[in-house]
């Protein structure tokens, strides 16, 4: 692309967001965007991550920090409104129909209807707006639009159509900007291009003509608390240079996926897709050669229900810790009970089409909570006798010298990926999934079933399997063998189970499965593979809820790693959505530069214009643990796209907390941001937080940090904006 030669310089002009933002606009926008879910551009490579700041407000803080602020405010938001799709005209593409030539025909007054539509039989009818098209003469009438008017002035009648409601409103009924960017912004180059003396027709020519005026380049955006790379992806969504970094090489590997799945080309997806199928191809070979899914019968197991068997103290059997027995509530199927006092252990018969009745008195299982604590016991009857034995009494919980808590639990070692035999929490698969292609149409049948001899069987030998390949398998890096580091989240599955290495919290299935997948992928897989590991694990939730089909949910529906007593294991082709994701596509020009750093942000060498952060802060999630629940399956075979990060999450270098250690952290991190920016530069804080100490504290630092020459910095909140 070829820069307008311009005839100002932007150096030393207040950027608008010094100025001013529309920030209940914004504010509405950025509600649209996070209540779309999984709709949203960006969540489909790893909905995992939480905490993602809306790609428009990071659209905005970008136009924001290279418009100028003039001495006609008034203009200056009139334009920013317009790149922001916030104008009338722009609400008429996102609106989800537009009007009809004869729908404004019979809406509006217009003084002379062929300025703007032709009409046929031509001069035969002296047609006056609005029109009522329900009189006989009108019948044959055929109105179209002039097809020498320009889309503005078509617009700008069709925005005559809006509703006149609020503007959260209007937003609420409206698609996103980037849902319609291919066509939204039509209509206003020529208002843009006459208030700033560009010579733009789209984003990344007015994005590079800005940096020159303002930097003398295209304009270098930086974010080095990236995250999952919302702020990089947009600003190469507008056409900036872009630098991205972060401590944390899951972080890299979401962002590098920004750049190179949603932002890569077309050919690069169709290779992509290609690889996949021959992914999925060879996994599925292996299951089959394996047999340790079909039935024999044209059913494969879809799903597999699990659950913790602990013996009682008191009378001596063997109990299946169930929270509920639903198994699913819209198939009506309910885990059955049945006593054997030969075996002291319970038969778990699976019934379908049960009444409400049975379903309402099976959502009781035998683990339940007193209600005044999450300390659940155990619960079950024998020959009219009721015993009930709280869980942490079983472990034996107590507290050691030094205010540390401990248990007698044992401590799980690294070829361990199942309960020994003298283990106090077993293992059981007590319901099975199957599912089969419908003999006529698209689409599969489903049922639940009990479990058989013959599941057993091949349960058992997905146990030898792993058993015999489970060292060789760690040694290549396709099983993880990494120790569960104590930590304020990784406490948990040490303490409540014993599991001291990531691998045992996945069973002997799961391992079998992702070993498979991990052996085989390649970088683009790597994103959906991280995927599918948080929605395939001991911590995987069963979701019986109605409204939908019962099913798998992942590990991080919050930011912890609970211990379950029953979780849900995918078969190979209830993991197939997961391993053939479907990611929104909105190809990146090549002519900007993209580059991911894996390190901590004080470490930052390159020179930037603008930097944009999302800092962490006070209660944030602590990201340095819990991602190395996927830090363990990377770590010791990563693609070569990724083999050049530091596959550790380095948790001494993170940045947590609220006191005084949080505080020197920010101030080392900003102050290199400092000394890599020009004179000009600016800094953008996006930051949300309910404490005001916290709210505090961001202030101090910023103001700290303020320099004696041009640097700005300026907070922004979905809801305020506070240059510093």
């Amino acid at each position: 692309m070829t820069a307008a030669v311009t005839p100002f310089s932007l150096k030393d002009a207040p950027a608008l967001i010094e100025r001013l933002l529309p920030v209940q606009k914004l504010s509405a926008e950025a509600y649209k965007e996070q209540m779309a879910n999984v709709g949203k551009t960006l969540t489909a490579l790893g909905s995992y991550w939480k905490g993602r700041k809306p790609l428009i407000l990071a659209k905005a803080c970008i136009i924001g920090c290279l418009l100028p602020a003039t001495d006609d405010p008034a203009r200056d938001l009139e334009i920013f409104e317009k790149l922001m799709a916030m104008d009338d005209e722009s609400f008429v593409v996102r609106c989800k129909r537009r009007p009809k030539p004869k729908e404004i025909l019979a809406t509006l007054s217009i003084a002379r209807i062929t300025d703007y539509f032709s009409v046929d039989p031509d001069g035969v009818l002296p047609i006056v707006a609005p029109v009522d098209w329900a009189k006989p003469e009108y019948g044959t009438v055929k109105v179209a639009w002039r097809t020498d008017l320009t889309e503005l002035e078509r617009r700008r009648l069709e925005a005559q159509m809006l509703p006149r409601v609020s503007y959260r409103q209007r937003v609420d009924e409206a698609q996103r900007p980037e849902e319609v960017m291919d066509t939204v912004h039509n209509h206003i180059w020529d208002a843009v291009n006459l208030h700033l003396g560009t010579r733009a027709n789209s984003f990344p020519e007015l994005v590079e003509q800005l940096g020159l005026m303002r930097f003398g380049h295209r304009p270098r955006v930086a974010d080095t608390f990236c995250g999952s790379g919302q702020i990089p992806f947009e600003a190469a969504r507008l056409g900036c240079d872009v630098y991205a970094s972060d401590l944390n090489p899951v972080a890299c590997m979401l962002t590098w996926g920004d750049f190179n799945i949603v932002g890569g080309s077309v050919e690069s997806r169709e290779k992509m897709a290609s690889d996949q199928d021959e992914l999925l191809c060879w996994v599925q070979g292996e299951i089959d050669r394996l047999a340790v899914e079909a039935d024999g019968k044209d059913w494969r197991g879809r799903a597999y229900l699990y659950c913790v068997e602990v013996q009682c103290p008191s009378s001596g059997w063997m109990v299946p810790l169930l929270p509920s027995r639903i198994v699913s509530i819209d198939d009506g199927a309910i885990a059955e009970l049945l006593p054997d006092p030969v075996g002291k252990r319970y038969r778990i018969e699976i019934v379908t089409s049960a009444s409400t009745t049975r379903l309402k008195a099976a959502a009781q299982g035998t683990l339940r909570t007193d209600g005044r604590g999450q300390d659940p016991y155990m619960i079950h009857a024998v020959n009219g006798v009721e015993y009930r034995t709280k869980i942490s009494t079983l472990r034996g919980d107590h507290q050691k010298p030094g205010g540390t808590s401990g248990n007698k639990l044992r401590q799980w070692e690294r070829t361990d990926f199942k309960p020994r035999s003298d283990d106090l929490f077993q293992e059981r698969l007590y319901a099975i999934q199957w599912m089969r292609p419908k003999k006529k149409g698209k689409g599969y049948d489903f049922e639940f079933r009990s479990v058989t001899p013959e599941d057993m069987s091949r349960e058992h030998r997905i146990d030898d399997f792993v058993a015999n390949h489970i060292v060789d398998w760690q040694a290549k890096g396709w099983l993880p063998d990494m120790r569960i580091e104590p930590g304020y989240n990784t406490d948990q599955p040490i303490r409540e189970r014993g599991w001291t290495h990531w691998h045992h919290l996945f069973n002997p299935r799961q391992l079998l499965l992702l070993g498979l997948v991990n052996q085989k992928s390649n970088a683009f897989q790597k994103l959906a593979f991280a995927q599918l590991v948080q929605c395939d694990a001991r911590l995987s939730r069963w979701d019986v809820s109605g409204g939908g089909r019962a099913g798998v949910k992942g590990v991080f529906d919050n930011q912890a790693l609970n211990t379950l007593y029953n979780y849900g294991a995918r078969g190979s082709g209830y993991a197939v959505p997961i391993l053939r994701p479907n990611y929104k596509s909105f190809p990146l020009s090549d002519a900007a530069n993209k580059s991911i750093v894996c390190c901590d942000c004080s470490q930052t060498k390159t020179q930037n214009d603008v930097y944009i952060t999302d800092p962490p802060y006070g209660d944030a999630v602590n990201f340095h643990e819990i991602l190395e629940f996927f830090i363990a399956w990377l770590r010791k075979n990563p693609p070569p796209e990724f083999s050049g990060w530091i596959w550790d999450s380095r948790r001494s270098l993170a940045i947590q907390g609220e006191g005084e250690e949080f505080r020197r952290g920010m101030v080392t991190a900003y102050k290199r941001m400092t000394e890599c920016m020009p004179d000009n530069g600016i800094q953008v804080i996006m930051f949300t937080h309910q404490s005001g100490s916290i709210w505090a504290d961001m202030a101090n630092i910023v103001w700290g940090l303020r320099p004696a020459s041009h640097r700005r910095l300026v907070c922004s909140h979905r809801d305020r904006q506070c240059p510093a």
